[in-house]
């Protein structure tokens, strides 16, 4: 059978988001030149450089695209993956120009990719690949905590930030803001607490919100609220896990799973932790108890569910797809799941699409308080954690004297717990999502007839805008 997910091979995802922006341009006061500079890649580097693995020497290909430079640094991942080339790399270095500027996260967009398949790896030969490429960047003053700031992306991690992060450190001794040249580092080299589900968590504050809008939701004919919601997540990855998990835990059915060895879907709810542990016992998802086996993976996305979370890579939702989708809401986890063709499908259809631009914007929001952490040298809340446990104690001690009498143990620890470091990142992430939401609305409201990704756009066009205004660049 014929894998339903499959995208024709002219495709290119940076034309189509150079469509999106086109069709949100239109709706915003700026004149074409100025357009056009917010739309171009501001800098492209393709590079090739050799690394010897076991007896033979490979040449490996790796970007870096640094989109905007409207403000610095700029900020993006890194993902290793046979499918990275210039196009994909530009599209997303695109995107994340788009989403700083929604989130009020003030970096440029940019993005970088190694084409190479982890898996065929080991360990030390791929520190190798990554330190190698961490050398390149430093060559044509591409990284650093004020030019261009790295993160982890599809097929790298914590660990693989630690390595650029020592590069970095090693190339520039003397600078103490050198751990401030990539995020996404492991908390013990200067990372932030919850930076790993972060762009989860993200997905699902953003959902949330859009859920709690009583309006919206009788359109889809829904009741409001994240509660008995049904689910499905493409992908087991950190987003896709991380948002299976928070949605859960809101109240959510999570009723389908899609992984890359296929799907599982029930209609009563699936217990994620419990399959997560099946599939590290046998390798897959497939042959969980009481669940339905779905052999191809793209099947499950347009199996019946209230909310579609695509987490894992680009294109999946496409033409030859789209009218199939039963899901009255899509929340792009990933960047690029839908291409302009599905989008107009679904909304013809009436589904709200939230867009990657927003949704996924989670990442590099908490990347930006590590960003900010790293360049004031101390952790969040160590300033004032026990300072407010103190103030806390005093007022609950207050009140029970007043009225007599005392609260239970759970409760007074609740009372007087002081904010940590991990408080704050879901508690600024949280706001930032919620913010952010009633922005892009806003702009649905303001501009009639346009979808979410366009008042989306809108709102980051004219941001970059009038940035670029207040620079003065334009004689």
């Amino acid at each position: 059978m014929a894998d339903t997910t499959a995208t024709p091979a002219h495709y290119s995802f940076f034309e189509g988001v150079e469509r999106n922006f086109d069709k949100a341009s239109k709706y915003t006061r700026f004149e074409k030149g100025i357009l056009e500079q917010i739309k171009a890649c501001n800098a492209v580097y393709r590079m090739k450089f050799p690394v010897r693995i076991g007896d033979n020497v490979e040449v490996v290909e790796a970007y870096r695209v640094q989109h905007s430079h409207h403000k610095l640094p700029c900020k993006g991942g890194i993902r290793f993956s046979m499918d990275v080339n210039q196009d994909e790399v530009m599209a997303l270095a695109a995107l994340m120009t788009y989403k700083c500027a929604i989130v009020n996260v003030p970096f440029g967009g940019a993005k970088g990719g190694i084409r190479i398949n982890p898996k065929s790896y080991s360990t030390y030969e791929l520190e190798k690949i990554t330190r190698r490429y961490t050398s390149e960047l430093v060559k044509k003053n591409f990284i650093g905590a004020g030019i261009d700031v790295p993160a982890p992306d599809y097929g790298t991690g914590a660990r693989e930030m630690s390595w650029i992060a020592d590069t970095f450190a090693t190339l520039n001794p003397g600078d103490i803001n050198a751990m401030g040249c990539v995020t996404g580092k492991p908390v013990t080299q200067g990372g932030v607490r919850g930076r790993q589900e972060a762009t989860g968590l993200g997905v699902f504050y953003g959902v949330r919100e859009m859920c709690n809008v009583a309006e919206d939701m009788a359109k889809l004919g829904l009741t409001p609220g994240i509660k008995g919601k049904k689910v499905i997540v493409q992908g087991l990855g950190n987003v896709g896990y991380n948002a299976a998990k928070f949605f859960s835990q809101g109240g959510a059915i999570l009723v389908g799973i899609a992984e890359y060895e296929g799907g599982v879907y029930c209609e009563t709810g699936i217990d994620l932790e419990a399959l997560v542990a099946h599939r590290k016992a046998t390798g897959s998802i497939l042959g969980f108890a009481g669940m339905t086996d779905v052999a191809e993976s793209g099947k499950v996305l347009e199996m019946p569910c209230d909310i579609l979370i695509p987490a894992a890579l680009e294109n999946v939702i496409n033409a030859s797809n789209a009218d199939r989708i039963q899901a009255k809401i899509v929340g792009e986890g990933a960047n690029g799941p839908l291409t302009p063709e599905a989008d107009e499908i679904l909304n013809a259809k009436g589904v709200i699409v939230i867009p990657d631009m927003f949704l996924n914007a989670g990442g590099v929001t908490v990347s930006y308080f590590e960003w900010l952490k790293n360049l004031s040298h101390v952790r969040f809340g160590r300033m004032d954690k026990r300072f407010t446990e103190n103030v806390n104690s005093q007022i609950l001690n207050s009140v029970e004297s007043l009225i007599g009498k005392s609260v239970n143990e759970v409760e007074r620890k609740m009372i007087l717990h002081g904010p940590d470091e991990v408080d704050l990142v879901y508690s600024g992430l949280e706001d930032t999502m919620i913010g952010s939401f009633h922005e892009i609305r806003e702009s649905m409201l303001a501009n009639p007839g346009v979808d979410m990704r366009t008042a989306a756009f809108i709102v980051a066009i004219n941001k970059v805008g009038v940035a670029y205004e207040e620079l003065g660049i334009f004689p």
